[in-house]
C-alpha cells in the first residue's frame, strides 16, 4: 500500500505521542528497546492500549487492554473503522488529499458494527467504542504490531486493516503518528533492504521492473529473471512436489522453527542437496549434507545492520572467530568461484558500497557517514542528505503524485477452531531472555536453566486435574508432545500457550499448522487446535 516494507516513523516518536496502540505484540518481552522508547512516551502522557489475546509483562503496563479472541484482529479494526466513519471522526482533508477507494472501504465496514465485532471478540462494544474515539481523536498516535499479526493465514489482510485505520484518520505520515512493523530478530529489516524477498531487488526494487534490472545487470554481468523467485512457503511447496531438490540455508533453522514439524523434517530428508552455513551446528544442520561453520555471531562480524526504525548502523568484530569459522562473505565467494564465477574477495564494506550505488535509498550511506553520524535513516538519497526521520511524508503535501489506497479486508476465522475432538486452542509466542528456536540463546550450562512450560487457565487446569509442574500430554491433527503446565490467568479458558524456544526437549511446532498466507507464505502460528489430557508422570520440578 505504501511501496516499500518498513516502519513509517522512529523510536523517538513513541516518546512525543498521545496514544500508542500495540497489536498482538508482547514489547516489553520481545522488543525491549521499543518499549523503552514506548514507556517513556508513556510517562509524558501517552495512553497505552494493547490487543493481545493474553495478559502480559505489556498489558500490565497498558492503560487498556483488548484481550481478543485468537485471530479475530480484523473484526476489531473493522468496528473500530466503523465506529469513525459512523460518528465523523474520519480526517476528511487528509482522505480527500493523499487517498483513494474510500467508498470500497466504507462498504467493506458499513456491517461491522461494534455488537458484531463484541460476539466475535469477546470485547465489550461500548470499549470498541472508546478506543476508536480516543484513537480518531488524539492529536498524535502511533500503531505497532508484529507476529501476533503476521503468523496468521490471512497475515497481509491483518496488516491492512491497521493501515486503513491509520489512513481513514489521517494518523501517518507525520511526526508522532505513524504504522510500525516491529521486527522480530535484530536484522529483518535489513534482510529485507538487502534484497533477501523474492521479488525484491536491494533497496526494495522491484524485480519485474526492466530499468531497474538493467541497472544490476550492468555492474553484475549476467542477466536477472524478471520472474519472482519462490517465498519459504513455495519453497516447501516445490520439495514436496520434487521441483525443489536442493536448498542452501544460512543463518535458519527451520527444521524447527516451521510449522508441521514432522512435515518440514521429512521434507529436508528427502532432498538430494542440502547445506548449512551457520553458527551452531542446528537441527537443520544435523540433516545437512556439508556444512559451513560461519562467522555470524554479532561479536564476530563486520557488516550494517537496519533496526525497525530504519536506521543503518555499523558492527565490527570485538574478537577472533573460533576454529574453521569463516566471514559469511568468504565462504560465499569461495562457492561461486568454485562454480565458475570470477569475484574479487570483498569486505563488508566493499560490498555494502556496490549496493548503495544500486539502490537509491541508500545512495547516500557511506561507512564514513554512518560512523560519524551513528546510523542514518533511509531513505538518504545523497551525501549530503541527513536521512530520513518519517516516512511518507508527502502524503500532506498539496499535491499527492501518488495516493495511498485503502484496501478493503473481512475477518476470516482461523484455519482450525477447537471442536468437540480438539476443544484446545493453541497459541505461540516469545519470553524475555530466550530467541526462536533457542540455537543462539540456550548454548549455556546453568543449574538453573528455564524450560518450557505451557500456561493454562486455572479453570481448565482444574477440570482436567492437574496443577502446577504436573505433565500432560497435547496433540493436534499433526503430532503430540508431552509438557508441564503453569496455571497462568494470562490466557482464557480454552486457550493454551507455548514458546518455541526449547526445541530439544518440548517440540512446540509439531502441533503448529502449516496453512499459510497466500499473500505472504506465513505459516498460521498462532492458532491451531489441540486436545490436552493429563500424563501418566509428574514433572519432577
Amino acid at each position: 500500500m505504501f511501496g516499500s516494507g518498513a516502519s513509517t516513523s522512529s523510536y523517538e516518536e513513541f516518546e512525543n505521542t498521545d496514544l500508542i496502540l500495540l497489536v498482538g505484540s508482547n514489547a516489553a518481552e520481545a522488543h525491549p528497546i521499543i518499549f523503552h522508547h514506548m514507556m517513556k512516551g508513556v510517562r509524558k502522557g501517552a495512553t497505552l492500549v494493547v490487543v493481545d489475546p493474553r495478559r502480559t509483562l505489556t498489558t500490565k503496563r497498558a492503560h487498556e487492554h483488548l484481550q481478543i479472541a485468537v485471530g479475530s484482529d480484523i473484526a476489531l479494526i473493522n468496528a473500530m473503522i466503523h465506529v469513525i466513519l459512523r460518528d465523523g471522526l474520519e480526517h476528511r482533508e487528509f482522505i480527500n488529499r493523499a487517498t483513494s477507494n474510500l467508498d470500497g472501504l466504507k462498504a467493506s465496514v458499513k456491517d461491522w458494527t461494534p455488537e458484531r465485532a463484541e460476539a466475535i471478540t469477546g470485547i465489550e462494544a461500548s470499549r470498541i467504542e472508546a478506543v476508536a474515539r480516543a484513537y480518531a481523536q488524539a492529536p498524535r498516535a502511533m500503531i505497532g504490531w508484529t507476529l501476533g499479526i503476521t503468523e496468521h493465514h490471512n497475515a497481509v489482510d491483518n496488516v491492512f486493516a491497521l493501515i486503513n485505520l491509520a489512513l481513514v484518520t489521517g494518523h501517518v505520515g507525520r511526526y508522532g503518528s505513524g504504522l510500525n512493523p516491529l521486527r522480530g530478530q535484530n536484522n529483518v529489516q535489513g534482510g529485507g533492504d538487502m534484497g533477501s524477498l523474492p521479488n525484491r531487488l536491494p533497496g526494495f526494487q522491484d524485480i519485474t521492473n526492466a530499468d531497474v534490472r538493467a541497472s544490476f545487470e550492468r555492474v553484475w554481468g549476467v542477466p536477472i529473471s524478471g520472474k519472482p523467485g519462490l517465498n519459504q512457503s513455495e519453497i516447501f511447496e516445490g520439495m514436496a512436489n520434487g521441483t525443489v531438490r536442493g536448498l542452501y540455508v544460512i543463518g535458519e533453522n527451520p527444521v524447527e522453527s516451521e510449522a508441521n514439524q514432522h512435515h518440514v523434517r521429512q521434507l529436508f530428508q528427502d532432498l538430494e542437496v542440502l547445506v548449512v552455513q551457520d553458527i551452531f551446528l542446528t537441527s537443520t544442520g544435523e540433516l545437512a549434507d556439508v556444512v559451513f561453520p560461519a562467522r555470524v555471531s554479532f561479536a564476530e562480524s563486520a557488516g550494517t545492520y537496519t533496526n525497525s526504525e530504519r536506521r543503518v548502523q555499523l558492527v565490527q568484530p570485538a574478537r577472533t572467530a573460533p576454529g574453521e569459522a569463516q566471514d559469511d562473505i568468504w565462504i560465499i565467494t569461495q562457492l561461486a568461484n568454485a562454480m565458475g564465477a570470477q569475484w574479487p574477495m570483498l569486505d563488508a564494506e566493499g560490498v555494502f558500497d556496490e549496493m548503495r550505488h544500486l539502490a537509491p535509498n541508500f545512495r547516500g550511506m557511506t561507512y564514513a557517514r554512518i560512523r560519524e553520524l551513528h546510523g542514518l535513516q533511509w531513505p538518504c538519497p545523497d551525501e549530503s542528505h541527513p536521512g530520513t526521520l518519517v516516512l511518507h511524508s508527502r502524503l500532506w503535501d498539496d499535491q499527492v503524485a501518488a495516493k495511498a489506497p485503502f484496501h478493503a479486508v473481512d475477518w476470516d476465522p482461523p484455519v482450525e477452531t477447537p471442536d468437540a475432538d480438539y476443544p484446545f486452542l493453541l497459541t505461540t509466542g516469545r519470553r524475555l531472555a530466550f530467541f526462536n528456536t533457542g540455537v543462539q540463546s540456550n548454548v549455556y550450562d546453568h543449574p538453573h536453566k528455564v524450560g518450557e512450560w505451557m500456561e493454562m487457565n486455572p479453570a481448565d487446569a482444574d477440570r482436567l486435574g492437574v496443577d502446577d509442574g504436573d505433565l500432560v500430554e497435547v496433540g493436534s491433527r499433526r503430532g503430540q508432545l508431552t509438557v508441564g503446565i503453569r496455571r497462568s490467568h494470562a490466557v482464557k479458558p480454552g486457550v493454551v500457550f507455548l514458546t518455541f524456544h526449547f526445541p530439544d526437549h518440548v517440540k512446540t511446532n509439531v502441533l503448529s499448522i502449516d496453512a499459510t498466507d497466500p499473500k505472504s507464505g506465513t505459516a498460521e502460528f498462532k492458532a491451531a487446535a489441540v486436545r490436552i489430557a493429563k500424563a501418566e508422570a509428574k514433572n519432577a520440578d
